[in-house]
């Protein structure tokens, strides 16, 4: 593999570039990382050069390559059940949702869902906690800009150490064993998959045009990507939706500066509408 040099004016087109598209935020220093990412793409490619590059990702319609390059450069590292005490504070918080329900109905956004683990921990949080499981009508949004994680989190196949750390009980109820190519994976079950749906969305471009609010939020270790401009729209936006007293759950390396008149820190990268 030959190993292209990032020009600096090549590199400030794909800063522009993406943060147009997808509102991330890329710094000087993020050019080595950049560069490291993409030259296996390049190569692959048969390109030349990092402009050669840019014209291929900007010329292309499908939004496949926007995908690619968004993946090569964040981080899509996730788990089952991460952030501990976010969980421990909704399962105090649990009781409260439960009494301000006039019908049993629960809608939940996990935006930036990545390879699904979220939305799913969500399910099997509910599932253990939530009195009569079954009987509630729960509809979890999941969405990711990311194409390729989508399909794995639709797909709902696991590996082995993916489940290792969680409870056997938990894994007993939430996943069917199962073998591909010999190889032994963890399946989501139904009872769970068929309340999550799963959307291609853009969290600073798509319009936030939705018919009901949500009971939470979660959006973790996103916002990282962003700007202070581009965090201050979509926390006013994520706000608009939420009736009051509803929490949203950001990153443990994420806080708020602004918007202290909406929303109050409840601890653990955890806030509630005012």
């Amino acid at each position: 593999m030959f190993e292209i040099e990032l020009k600096p004016e090549e590199f400030t087109l794909f800063r522009n570039y993406i943060y147009e598209k997808v509102g991330i935020s890329l710094s000087e220093q993020k050019s080595t990382l950049v560069k490291g990412r993409l030259n296996k793409r390049l190569n692959h490619l048969g390109l030349k050069s990092f402009r050669d590059y840019y014209n291929h990702l900007t010329s292309d319609t499908s939004g496949e390559e926007l995908t690619f390059f968004v993946s090569a450069i964040s981080t899509n590292v996730t788990s089952f059940f991460r952030e501990t005490s976010q969980w421990t504070w909704l399962k105090g918080y649990l009781p409260e949702l439960i009494a301000s329900k006039k019908e049993k109905k629960i809608r939940i956004w996990s935006a930036g869902c990545s390879s699904g683990e979220e939305p799913y921990t969500i399910l099997m949080f509910l599932q253990e906690n939530l009195p009569d499981f079954e009987s509630w009508d729960i509809k979890i949004l999941a969405t990711d800009i990311s194409s390729k994680v989508l399909t794995h989190a639709i797909a709902g196949y696991y590996e082995p150490k993916s489940v290792e750390q969680l409870p056997k009980e938990i894994v007993a109820k939430s996943f069917e064993r199962i073998h591909i190519n010999n190889q032994l994976k963890y399946k989501v079950r139904p009872i769970l998959k068929e309340k999550v749906l799963f959307r291609l969305y853009n969290l600073i471009t798509d319009p936030f045009f939705f018919k009901n609010k949500f009971d939470m939020i979660f959006c973790r270790n996103v916002m990282i990507y962003f700007d202070d401009k581009n965090r201050h729209e979509l926390i006013g936006r994520f706000t608009r939706l939420l009736p009051k007293g509803s929490p949203i759950f950001l990153g443990s390396s994420e806080s708020l500066t602004t918007h202290k008149d909406t929303l109050k820190l409840l601890g653990s990268s955890i806030y509630q509408k005012l």
